[in-house]
């Protein structure tokens, strides 16, 4: 398989490179694989996605990039921080070789965790690709949304601008 890597330049389909460069979301229903489940095993693959943006996006990941992990499913949270432990390798899932995988470990969980209801609330997320495009499994974040979604999970009120 012949890997095309983007320029650098390029940027994610949401936003400038700069913005996004080392920020991520994941999606995971917590029947599937929990935060519990990887803070129990220290960290996995993670493989399976099937969707050619949210693969993209696996692409662009780099060890010791931040991931908020959210809890798809009925709870609809934030409920951790994670990092990419290891760079885009092929997905050992996938039947074709076009699919990749990463792997990430847990950081620390939130304090509490930090519902889609106050994400949609908070004005300083209003353009955050999960409020408007939230199907999309893996997804950029800028450094600004990760830390107002942080500090919403340590109970810290963000300043209104």
């Amino acid at each position: 398989m012949i890997k095309k890597k983007k320029p650098i330049s390029t940027p994610p389909a949401s936003s400038k490179s700069k913005e996004t460069s080392g920020y991520w979301l994941v999606k995971q229903e917590p029947e599937g694989y929990s935060w519990d489940d990887l803070v129990r095993d220290r960290g996995t693959e993670w493989t399976g996605v099937r969707n050619f943006q949210a693969r993209n996006n696996l692409r662009q990941m780099k060890v010791g990039d931040r991931v908020l992990f959210y809890h798809s499913g009925d709870q609809k949270a934030v409920v951790g921080v994670a990092q990419v432990a290891k760079a885009p390798y092929p997905d050992p899932t996938a039947n074709e070789g076009q699919w990749v995988a990463v792997d990430i470990k847990p950081v620390r969980p939130l304090g509490v965790p930090v519902p889609l209801t106050a994400i949609k609330a908070e004005p300083k997320l209003a353009n955050m690709l999960l409020v408007r495009q939230s199907r999309l499994s893996v997804m950029p974040v800028t450094k600004a949304e990760f830390e107002t979604i942080v500090a919403l999970g340590e109970g810290k009120r963000t300043k209104k601008r």
